[in-house]
């Protein structure tokens, strides 16, 4: 959690029907080779796979936290047919009824994907757009297999044999609670309340808990925020008042960890910020997340005190720290950072500066902005927060 510039990225989707468990559990898999490698590329606090369908290559995320997807594009160009048009609701609780068709072959690298359930989207829309993803590698289509993740080193592996991964010199052993479509969900005890976690590669930030999970008379280090501090695959939730705090001690699995960073939102989430730190194998066999560290980073809050985000390819603030002493607002315009014009941007510049924040690699930054008319040039200090 060092970047609260940007906003977290949440690809996490939920079905609110009960139709669901049979069509999450259909298809199979063949593989060539007992361990198959499989190229991942970690961008953007997110991992990606090359997938081939009909001869044609395509972008997917490999998204522990939500059920197959492909996108509108595809699903015309192969003609498939609906199978059953349901709800689906994503991280910031936005609801939108989506097609569920199947898929009937998709090949990663050399592992073959037959009659795989996935659900139709338009992955072009607001923010969405800009990773420029034709699909998701969902749950229900992990489970089928073991995987071995190391963003580290870009490395995917999976096999049908859990041996193979040699899971003895793992020293975090996590128990997961497979939902029906087979996303893993994971306890922990935070705050002295039992809470659930979905384990999602497609969360970019690290520790998400909901606003009412969150104790005041329990937290000693925490800074107070409003706005809108992520988005969903159906775009951002509302403003709302929240908190990124520090707890002393927090139990995953069979091991502790200390002083971790926590943020509240809409959704119970554990993503990409955490599981970075380690090599990790998924096993929805035997109903376990193994994991052994290779980094060291503790997590870290620095900040200018204010997130944004581009709607309709301009930049507007969306998220503030309420200490610290920023004097932006939500809604403020964005007109320039360090003199780099963000206010005449078009749909690919937008996304590029998206992608590429123009304050990350700075302490203090130059920022002139527009509001209500007025415009004004702000001068802001990054601060470490939580200290």
């Amino acid at each position: 959690m060092k970047k609260i510039s940007s906003l977290f990225f949440i690809f996490f989707l939920t079905i609110t029907s009960a139709q669901g468990k049979r069509f999450f559990e259909s298809g199979d898999v063949e593989l060539t080779k007992p361990v198959e490698k499989i190229n991942l590329n970690y961008t953007n606090d997110l991992p990606l796979v090359k997938v081939s369908i009909n001869g044609k290559s395509y972008d997917f995320l490999f998204d522990s936290g939500a059920p197959t997807v492909i996108s509108s594009t595809i699903y015309k160009e192969l003609n498939l047919q609906k199978e059953h048009k349901s709800k689906v609701k994503d991280s910031q609780k936005n609801k939108q009824e989506q097609i569920f068709t199947t898929l009937p072959e998709m090949t990663v690298d050399q592992v073959v994907f037959k009659n795989i359930g996935a659900i139709v989207m338009d992955l072009n829309g607001s923010e969405l757009g800009c990773f420029k993803i034709d699909g998701i590698l969902g749950a229900n289509q992990m489970a089928k297999l073991f995987w071995r993740v190391n963003y580290l080193e870009n490395s995917l592996e999976t096999t049908k044999d859990l041996s193979n991964f040699k899971i003895d010199e793992y020293e975090t052993v996590i128990p997961f609670d497979p939902q029906t479509q087979k996303t893993p969900v994971i306890e922990t005890k935070i705050l002295d309340k039992n809470i659930k976690l979905t384990f999602d590669t497609g969360f970019t930030g690290r520790l998400k808990i909901l606003e009412n999970d969150y104790d005041s008379r329990k937290v000693t280090k925490v800074v107070e925020t409003y706005g809108t501090s992520s988005v969903g695959a159906f775009g951002a939730g509302k403003p709302v008042s929240g908190f990124i705090f520090k707890i002393p001690e927090l139990s995953i699995g069979n091991k502790m960890f200390a002083n971790e960073m926590i943020m509240t939102g809409n959704s119970r989430l554990i993503g990409n910020d955490f599981f970075k730190d380690f090599k990790f194998v998924m096993d929805w066999q035997n109903k376990k997340i193994y994991m052994k560290k290779i980094l060291n980073n503790p997590p870290k809050l620095e900040s200018f005190g204010f997130g944004y985000r581009f709607i309709d390819a301009k930049p507007v603030v969306a998220f503030v720290f309420k200490e610290g002493g920023t004097p932006l607002e939500i809604g403020d315009s964005i007109l320039s950072i360090n003199d780099v014009d963000l206010d005449h941007l078009d749909k690919e510049s937008a996304c590029h500066y998206m992608m590429n924040r123009v304050e990350k690699d700075y302490k203090t930054i130059g920022i002139k902005i527009k509001r209500a008319e007025k415009v004004m040039d702000l001068r802001l200090d990054k601060k470490e927060f939580l200290e």
